[in-house]
């Protein structure tokens, strides 16, 4: 595969840093009084696959908020259809995949933003759970690391499936932690099926236990 950039565009670099200290983070630092762990651990530039848990739709933003770097999350392809709203998410690094499509579009669209630079986010079960922990954690992010030979940074999101709970109307102001772990080396290229379960395992077992942390 072609040499990866060091860092995003800087277009998108731009937007990030504007929305993040003008909007994202007085809003995450003062209604949700958040508190961040480990900043230390993540890489200032290059690729890096960014696996969390996750248990709200304020996940990815609150994430890219937390790491101090924009984070390409795929996005719904109905999004894209609307103009102004497109423009944004792209600015942000979200990328859509198909409906129907299957994970193999999903895992080439995230190979094509690592190749770009981006700190790419997999949320490391999937979709979203109601607690926050990760119980059935797929091998998707453990793939993609393999393919690119790109390091996973797992990172723990604690609270948010507290802001938005099932039958609730509006938004709670409910604590939120983020704790960032150690970079975890990507699996060989040539990895098995045993090799990435084995690196999806150790991702969820240190996401799980940051998360059990709490406030």
């Amino acid at each position: 595969m072609a040499k990866l950039a060091l860092r995003e565009p800087k277009i998108s670099l731009a937007f990030y840093h504007l929305s993040k200290w003008t909007v994202v983070s007085p809003l995450l630092h003062i209604c949700f009084r958040s508190k961040i762990y480990g900043e230390e651990n993540v890489p200032k530039q290059g690729a890096v696959i960014i696996v969390s848990n996750h248990a709200s739709d304020f996940d990815p933003l609150i994430l890219a908020n937390c790491v101090n770097r924009p984070v390409a999350f795929m996005a719904k392809e109905e999004l894209f259809k609307i103009p102004v709203l497109r423009t944004v998410i792209k600015l942000y690094g979200a990328y859509q995949v198909k409906r129907g499509t299957g994970d193999r579009a999903a895992i080439r669209a995230a190979v094509e933003s690592l190749e770009h630079g981006w700190a790419t986010g997999v949320f490391l079960e999937g979709t979203r759970t109601m607690d926050g922990k990760i119980t059935d954690p797929k091998l998707g992010a453990a793939l993609i690391a393999a393919k690119t030979n790109t390091p996973l940074l797992p990172v723990s999101i604690w609270g948010t499936h507290e802001i938005l709970p099932k039958g609730a109307k509006f938004p709670r102001f409910h604590p939120v932690t983020i704790r960032i772990g150690e970079v975890i080396y990507p699996p060989d290229p040539k990895s098995d099926r045993s090799q990435l379960q084995a690196i999806t395992d150790r991702c969820a077992q240190t996401i799980n236990e940051l998360h059990a942390l709490g406030r």
